[in-house]
């Protein structure tokens, strides 16, 4: 903790970056830690912020269509400088409808040719497949980002090549509603240029926390699976309302709500949690009886469980990835 607060690395979610002019990079303390000022660096880098950003797509699923669809609202990219490939017929109307004026290829090397930032957007599985489908169309001009939960920096550059510009990206499904709590990290090949022109993409779309590659699998079991454990605290708490006489709409609208508004109060005073806790339990009363159910029932020790356990399987999904880049050895 600083200061009485969280101590994280914070990308701001629009960074503005200064395409046009170098700056030097600064960092200044806010209430949730450091706050990474805009850097275009070197010339190296000062070329790619000046550079127009064309987006390919490999895979157009929901994911990529909300990143996309984000994208294109924020004014970073323009619908028809992105392209797309995806097999299935539904999944490219879908992205269509979210991006009109986007563009799609028939092959992923098409997609790679005519872009200069290539979002993998496949599940863990099929990412060999589609990274022997770009392998010789993936140059030095290109940054490549990867959206597939557990595949390692590494993999990847084995896949393309031990220079490519590679940042690995953890988003959430919130991302859909513009509310994405996502962490990113880059390899030594990619330039600060980069990994700021990711975070203003990602931060269009809610919130980008830059982390090093071996917390990611954390990120992934704490945000990238995390909303399906808050689904379930609403569900549950939307249960109890109805179980108390509440009609089912209204006991849902009030779980919700209730579970936005906490969240927002974290997030806007910077207070932890623990203390916002407290301030609601009063001595004797409603909430202090409702907190000793939850610790009898152990709901603590269950989601710190819940996010232990998502990671671990993360984990495995990245050594998965490498057993199979490496023939199964």
């Amino acid at each position: 903790m600083v200061g009485g607060h969280w101590n994280l690395v914070v990308i701001p979610s629009r960074l503005g970056i200064a395409r046009n002019r170098a700056c030097r990079s600064s960092c200044r303390p806010t209430k949730f830690g450091i706050d990474l000022q805009v850097n275009s660096g070197n010339a190296k880098g000062a070329a790619m912020a000046n550079k127009k950003t064309t987006l390919g797509f490999i895979g157009a699923g929901q994911m990529a269509k909300a990143l996309a669809g984000g994208f294109v609202r924020a004014g970073l990219v323009a619908a028809e400088d992105i392209w797309a490939a995806d097999p299935s017929p539904a999944s490219r109307d879908a992205f269509a409808q979210a991006v009109p004026g986007c563009q799609f290829a028939d092959s992923n090397r098409t997609v790679a040719q005519n872009v200069n930032v290539l979002v993998l957007a496949v599940k863990p599985q099929y990412m060999n497949e589609a990274l022997a489908s770009v392998r010789g169309a993936v140059g030095g001009e290109h940054l490549v980002i990867s959206i597939a939960a557990g595949v390692p920096l590494a993999a990847l550059a084995a896949g393309l090549g031990e220079t490519t510009r590679l940042v690995r990206v953890m988003p959430n499904t919130p991302c859909l509603v513009g509310q994405a709590a996502s962490g990113f990290s880059a390899n030594s090949a990619a330039t600060e240029a980069d990994r700021l022109l990711v975070a203003e993409l990602i931060g269009a779309v809610g919130r980008a926390f830059a982390v090093d590659e071996k917390l990611l699998d954390a990120v992934t079991g704490l945000s990238g699976s995390g909303p399906a454990f808050v689904y379930v605290m609403i569900e549950a708490l939307a249960d109890g309302g109805v179980q108390m006489g509440l009609p089912r709409d209204v006991a849902a609208a009030l779980a919700a709500q209730t579970v936005r508004g906490a969240a927002e109060m974290v997030l806007s005073t910077g207070e932890h949690p623990a203390a916002l806790k407290d301030k609601v339990a009063s001595p004797g009363g409603t909430t202090i009886a409702g907190l000793a159910a939850l610790e009898a029932a152990g709901v603590r020790p269950a989601l710190i469980g819940a996010v232990r356990a998502a990671t671990e399987r993360s984990v495995t999904l990245g050594q998965e990835a490498q057993r199979a880049q490496s023939g199964g050895k």
